[in-house]
This record gives C-alpha cells, sequence and structure tokens, in this order.
C-alpha cells in the first residue's frame, strides 16, 4: 500500500491550546508538512481546492509549486481540482507547468467538490455540475493529447486551432476521479478507464463500497479490464495513542471543531459523534493496532493501493507526532501486507 498525505489548509484557532496561525503561518506549515512526508516515506503530498473559510486552498497549483521546489521524489496530488467549475484551457496550462516544475510528478484528483459556496463565485448552478464536470474533463484531455484543438461546448467560449502551451513534461498527467456521492462519478472514470480516488470520509463504508463496485462493472461495460482497476481511498483525519480510549480523548476536541462548521455540515453526516464515527466510519483514531486492522478491512472491501491521510486541524507538534508514529507503527505492516508497485518508477526516475 502506497500512503499520501493531504491538506485541504484548513486554519482554524486550535481548539485545545487556543493558539491562533496567520494566513502566511498556516502556508509554511503546510510546506514543513510535505517536507516531513518527504522524510518519513510517504509516497505523495496532496493539496486540495476550497473557495471558502477555513479553508486556504484556493490556488493549489501555486502551493504545490512551492512544494515541488522544497521535494525531490514525492508525488504531487490535487485532492481534488474542482474542475466543474473551472476553465479547463487554464487547468491545462498551469497544471503542464507545475508537471514541469516538478519533474513530471504532477498527478490531478478531478471531481465537482463537496462545497457548494464555489458555484456562484465561478458562475455555475448547483445543478449544472455534473454536465459541466464531463464537458470540461473531455476538453482538458483534449488539450493535453491533441494539438490544434478546434471545439464548442456550453460552459466556455468556443476554441479554434488552439494549441496549449507548455505541454506536460509526462507522456499523460495521471487523472483520478475523485468519488464521494454519486455514480456520475464512478461513470466518468470507468468510461475513459481512469483510476477512481474515494472520498470515504462523512458517511459508512457501504455507500462507498456501492460506489467503487459499480466503477468496476462499468469499467467492464466499457471495455476495460476491472482486474487493473487503481483505487485509492480517503481515511480522513489521523490521530494515534498508545490506546484507543487515550487517542479518543485527546483527539476529541478537534473533531467537534470541525465538525461544527458550515462547511462540515453541508455533507450531512449521519455519525452522531466521534466515537460513532470510528465505529462507522474511516476515522483512523486509536491505537497502532486498531488502526492497521480497520485499514485492512476497508482494504478487503474496497481493493484500494493507496491510502490519503490528513493531520490537518493539529498543533505543529502533533503533528509531527503522528505522522512520525504512522511511518514507524502503521505503515511498514501494511506495505508487506498489500504490495504495491504504483509510483515506483516514477520515485526512482526522479530521485536520480
Amino acid at each position: 500500500m502506497k500512503f499520501a498525505l493531504f491538506s485541504l489548509i484548513m486554519n482554524m484557532p486550535n481548539p485545545v491550546t487556543g493558539e491562533t496561525w496567520s494566513d502566511q503561518q498556516k502556508f509554511l506549515n503546510v510546506l514543513k508538512q510535505a517536507e516531513l512526508a518527504e522524510a518519513l516515506g510517504f509516497e505523495a503530498y496532496g493539496v486540495g481546492e476550497r473557495h471558502g473559510s477555513p479553508f486556504l486552498s484556493s490556488s493549489p497549483p501555486v502551493i504545490l509549486a512551492s512544494i515541488a521546489a522544497r521535494t525531490k521524489s514525492i508525488r504531487l496530488l490535487t485532492t481534488v481540482t474542482v474542475l466543474s467549475v473551472l476553465d479547463p484551457v487554464r487547468v491545462a496550462e498551469d497544471y503542464a507547468t507545475l508537471d514541469h516544475l516538478s519533474g513530471g510528478r504532477l498527478e490531478l484528483i478531478i471531481g465537482k467538490g463537496n462545497d457548494p459556496r464555489h458555484y456562484p463565485l465561478f458562475g455555475i448552478h448547483e445543478e449544472e455540475q455534473w454536465e459541466s464536470m464531463a464537458e470540461r474533463y473531455a476538453l482538458l484531455r483534449r488539450l493535453w493529447d491533441e494539438e490544434n484543438v478546434t471545439w464548442e461546448g456550453q460552459y466556455r467560449p468556443p476554441l479554434q486551432d488552439v494549441t496549449v502551451f507548455p505541454r506536460p513534461l509526462q507522456e499523460r498527467i495521471p487523472v483520478w476521479h475523485g468519488s464521494a456521492s454519486s455514480t456520475l462519478s464512478t461513470e466518468l472514470a470507468a468510461k475513459y478507464g481512469d483510476p477512481l480516488f474515494s472520498s470515504n470520509t462523512f458517511h459508512p463504508k457501504a455507500q462507498y463500497k456501492a460506489l467503487i463496485d459499480h466503477y468496476r462493472e462499468r469499467l467492464a461495460y466499457y471495455g476495460h479490464d476491472p482486474r487493473k482497476a487503481l483505487v485509492g481511498a480517503g481515511a480522513g483525519s489521523l490521530y494515534l495513542a498508545a490506546t484507543k480510549e487515550e487517542a479518543i480523548r485527546r483527539f476529541k476536541p478537534y473533531y467537534d471543531a470541525f465538525f461544527s462548521t458550515p462547511a462540515s455540515r453541508h455533507n450531512q453526516s449521519p455519525f452522531t459523534g466521534l466515537e460513532d464515527h470510528i465505529a462507522r466510519g474511516s476515522l483512523l483514531v486509536g491505537s497502532a493496532e486498531s488502526v492497521i486492522e480497520k485499514i485492512l478491512d476497508y482494504h478487503e472491501a474496497f481493493g484500494n493501493e493507496v491510502l490519503s491521510i490528513s493531520v490537518d486541524g493539529l498543533s505543529e507538534t502533533e503533528q509531527r507526532e503522528q505522522l512520525e508514529r504512522f511511518a514507524d507503527e502503521v505503515a511498514p505492516t501494511l506495505r508487506k501486507e498489500i504490495p504495491s508497485i504504483l509510483w515506483e518508477k516514477s520515485i526512482a526516475s526522479t530521485a536520480n
């Protein structure tokens, strides 16, 4: 199994210490997170895209470019790029540039996003999100794969004989499809034979398993081999301690603070609180042994090769503590139990 650390760059007062960070301090914290993740052996670092408080992640390509300058081999992910509201020409240019600056370490995870505040900002109605997403992705693929593109659609002005520059450094920038709530996302991923990344954060396992199962079924329908399906899964927050009881006690203030925000409440999670979320959801809060057991259980259901985790919201000292514990106490067992060759060639080539 491969591991990605990700951040939505959530900047809130620390509910335990009361400490507040300026926006610049939070950005610097994310850069240090990425450097630490690479040093600890994480294979990827991701930056999400949000357009409203308490998140500062409105410009992932800018942030990832800074991370690229400070790292050497770690893959750089967008978790997610909200393609349903973005101009594919701008996306093609920005991320091809980042692909060069990172030495070909970029991978996109695209999605509609789960925060409705971005739709009025970019002139899209929420009910158009899936149609917009499909159209923009089809254009993005053409802009990266072809030259002299002529195109006409609903969500941006027509193009006539357009070639975007720079061309990507990689022969094809990998694109994953973020999936959280609808078979429309898994259908789009299957149609193109692209990998799937399940959000897996706000609902019980069965809801996400149904989407992943649908993805594999539709891969076969479109003529792709479902045995070669590449799946990633998120687990949201990580908090390890010597015992599950200690982990719950220490993490609870952070959980309560985040799940009381409007951005979180929009997802209408069915969990009644932290203990219920741990029992029926993907949160990795507990002892190393209990966390390993949960990850293996989810892998049996999902067949995922990649797991993403976050330490957003914690103090910087706790962030380091949690990432070091995960790297020392959890990751080695999972790498042994779930071998994967994903990214190994890319890591070897960028390290030279």
